[in-house]
This record gives structure tokens, C-alpha cells and sequence, in this order.
């Protein structure tokens, strides 16, 4: 027995190590893809690109395990959610596969409805043996993911309607770079660099800086970082740079989802004699916006409390982008929704 608990506990320890890394990255892809809320990630390999660590995610794991294990109390109560959790799992996966295979793969449906429907009895039945064991304690990884679909489809629709009220005050670019060169403000040395989510737009960290400093940099830059639907992003697809007049530039960074997302290392890659990235010179400036929740229309109020409170505790730009501490600026603006 003694040999054959030492070979399970390695096992176990294999088994775990392998969800933690699958946490991590599913994580820092669901981040880069706007489905959940930005948080603090370390790379702890100058290497490996992948090998990442989110405390956010491990301690909510553990506390996950330690809730279970007071929750269930031995492994033959846990086997009813275990039978669920796998079989809802199966399914989910084909059907996924299924969107893929018909709306981005585009594969004929002679070929690709009977193969799919193959995967989806095996995977529906298996499922449904599993139906009368929710009420049984399976229905724990049923709850757990309804939430998580939640806080997902509640963050995604958050952000989209955050981008739409900003857009209701915001100004078009060329008439913004139009009303410069009639009126031109005081211009200091150096390059500042707006993130902003609308290429077409004026940030708004750009109108608070301009109406209460009144002044502008001699070089502006308007960034938008866009992530790709493909695991890495080549270095001559990386930037697009448009110049606009004025010391206006228009500057588009590319990313995959398992890119580290390093704006300063990828604005060097910048080749122009009009700008100039030196740490000393750039300035990063950062819009963060304050939710509050009002009757318009949008989500239920209770959903836009919770995307208030996810918003609020998300990690910010600074962080995410690798941006030098001391070179950021941030201004804030409250929004209802």
C-alpha cells in the first residue's frame, strides 16, 4: 500500500502542476482577448515566454481546494461533481469545436455535420448519465461555471458600453488636429503617448491634459494595442504608424494572445526620424474611468454594480503594458452607464 500511496500523492502533484499552468495561461489569454479583467502577471523565466505566474489565479485556486475538500468531505461524495465537471467539459469542447470548424474554418457541411455529430452523441450522452447526479453534489461545477460565464459576459458587455459612452462625448481626431493648427497651444520637448481603445478619436486623457495643463508635447502619440486571433504576431506585422500633421501620430501595436504585451520594447521598433521613444523623453498618459451605475439603458443595474466593482479592481494599464513607473500619468473621468 505504502509504495502505491507515494505513486498516487506524485501523481496528484503532476496533476495539479498541470491545472495551475493551464489556469495561468487560460488566464492571460482570456485577459488579452477582453473576456475577464486585468491582472498582475509575472514571467518567471527570461526564456520561456509562457512560464508565468498570477497570484490572483493561485490563491483563488487554493481556496477553491480548501472549500471543496470542507464542502465534500471525502472523494466518493466528490465523484458526482468530478462526473459532471468532465462530461459538461467534453461537451462544451465539441460544441466549441463545432463554431470553429463551420464559422471561422468555413469547412463544407457534408464533410464537417457528420463528423461533429458523431463527437456530440458520444459527448451528449455521456452528459446526460451524468444529468441525475447533479442534484447529488454535481451541481457545484455546474454553479462555478454559470458564474464564471457571468463575470465574463458581464465584463465583455461592460467594457463595450464603457467604450460607447466615451465615444458619445468624445471629439473627432482630424477636427481636434484641425482646431491645433488654427489655435496652437504651448508645446514642451518630448514625445507623450495616449493609450486610447478608438484610433478614430481624441483620448480623453488628451482633453483633461490639454484643458488643465494648456499645454501639448511636441511630439503626440495615439496608441490603440489590438491582440490578434492568433497565438504570436510576427515583428514586421507588430506596428502600424500613421502621421496626421502637426506632431500628430497615429501608432497601432499588434499582439497574439500569448504575447507579452512590452508597449516600450515594441515602440522601438518604431523607425522614424520624427519620433523619438527614449525613456527620458517619452511620457505615458492613462485614462481611468469610474463606473456608475444609472437607468440608462445597457446592462440591469446589478450587472453594472458588478462590472464597477470588477473595473475598480483591475489591474491597470501600467502594469499590463510594462510601462516605466516613473513616465506615467494618469488621469481619471467618470462615466454613467
Amino acid at each position: 500500500m505504502i509504495p502505491l500511496v507515494g505513486l498516487s500523492t506524485m501523481a496528484t502533484v503532476i496533476a495539479s502542476q498541470a491545472v495551475i499552468s493551464g489556469a495561468f495561461s487560460l488566464t492571460r489569454q482570456a485577459i488579452q482577448l477582453g473576456y475577464i479583467p486585468r491582472m498582475h502577471i509575472r514571467h518567471t523565466s527570461s526564456a520561456e515566454q509562457g512560464q508565468i505566474y498570477i497570484g490572483a489565479v493561485n490563491w483563488a485556486l487554493m481556496v477553491g481546494v480548501i472549500l471543496l475538500v470542507i464542502g465534500f468531505e471525502s472523494s466518493n461524495a466528490l465523484a458526482s461533481a468530478y462526473g459532471v465537471a468532465v462530461t459538461g467539459t467534453m461537451l462544451m469542447t465539441t460544441i466549441l469545436v463545432a463554431a470553429v470548424v463551420l464559422l471561422l474554418w468555413k469547412w463544407p457541411p457534408i464533410l464537417a455535420v457528420p463528423l461533429l455529430f458523431g463527437f456530440l452523441l458520444v459527448d451528449g450522452l455521456y452528459f446526460a448519465a451524468n444529468v441525475p447526479k447533479i442534484v447529488q453534489g454535481g451541481a457545484f461545477p455546474v454553479i462555478a461555471g454559470l458564474a464564471l460565464f457571468v463575470l465574463m459576459t458581464t465584463w465583455k458587455r461592460g467594457k463595450q458600453l464603457l467604450v460607447d459612452r466615451l465615444d458619445e462625448g468624445g471629439l473627432p481626431l482630424p477636427i481636434f488636429i484641425s482646431s491645433i493648427a488654427v489655435q496652437p497651444p504651448h508645446r514642451v520637448q518630448g514625445t507623450a503617448v495616449f493609450l486610447t481603445a478608438r484610433p478614430d478619436a481624441v483620448p480623453h486623457a488628451l482633453l483633461h491634459n490639454l484643458l488643465h495643463n494648456q499645454v501639448l508635447h511636441e511630439q503626440v502619440v495615439l496608441l490603440t494595442v489590438v491582440y490578434e486571433d492568433i497565438p504570436r504576431v510576427p515583428p514586421n506585422r507588430r506596428f502600424e504608424v500613421d502621421s496626421y500633421g502637426e506632431g500628430f501620430f497615429r501608432v497601432i501595436l499588434h499582439f497574439g494572445f500569448t504575447d507579452e504585451p512590452d508597449v516600450p520594447q515594441a515602440l522601438k521598433l518604431c523607425h522614424l526620424d520624427e519620433l523619438n521613444f527614449s525613456p527620458m523623453r517619452t511620457t505615458y498618459f492613462l485614462s481611468r474611468e469610474t463606473v456608475i451605475a444609472s437607468k440608462l439603458e445597457g446592462m440591469s443595474r446589478w450587472r453594472e454594480a458588478l462590472f464597477a466593482f470588477m473595473l475598480q479592481n483591475a489591474n491597470g494599464n501600467l502594469r499590463f503594458f510594462n510601462l516605466p513607473l516613473n513616465r506615467v500619468i494618469e488621469l481619471g473621468t467618470q462615466v454613467e452607464m
